[in-house]
């Protein structure tokens, strides 16, 4: 039924039921799978730029572990997951990636890290549906 499925995983709980769901969904359809991290830019601060510098460089390390953990999870449904980490704004960013990437399907979480996150992520999730060019999967 699908045939190329994107994954938005932010390192969540939410974000890694979405990727059960999208592995799940991949092994049986035997669907081209890849996932997309969104490094959200930084606000323009009077930070020093070696305090900016070094959030970038552990977000980034975050996200190779998220990276990392979610190829091992869908290795073991025989499923090679294909990986990227964007900066920018999560939603155009996942939009641009999906309508781009020709993907037929888009699978997001719907909780975030937080209480105010998980706020955020639900307009995320709205957002994404009414944007997306492709079907969008939200999943609880």
């Amino acid at each position: 039924m699908f045939e190329k499925i994107l994954v938005a995983h932010d390192g969540s709980k939410g974000a890694q039921k979405a990727l059960e769901a999208a592995v799940e969904i991949a092994a049986r359809s035997d669907a081209e799978l890849h996932m997309i991290s969104v490094q959200e830019r930084l606000p323009r601060q009077t930070q020093p730029l070696s305090e900016i510098v070094d959030v970038q460089e552990i977000e980034g390390l975050y996200f190779e572990q998220v990276a990392e953990e979610a190829k091992r999870l869908a290795a073991r449904r025989s499923v090679y997951l294909e990986c990227t980490l964007v900066r920018g704004h999560r939603v155009k960013t996942i939009v641009q990636v999906a309508d781009e990437g020709g993907f037929d399907l888009l699978v997001v979480g719907f909780s975030g890290h937080s209480r105010l996150n998980e706020h955020l992520w639900g307009r995320a999730s709205r957002d994404l549906m009414r944007s997306a060019p492709c079907n969008v999967l939200v999943v609880k």
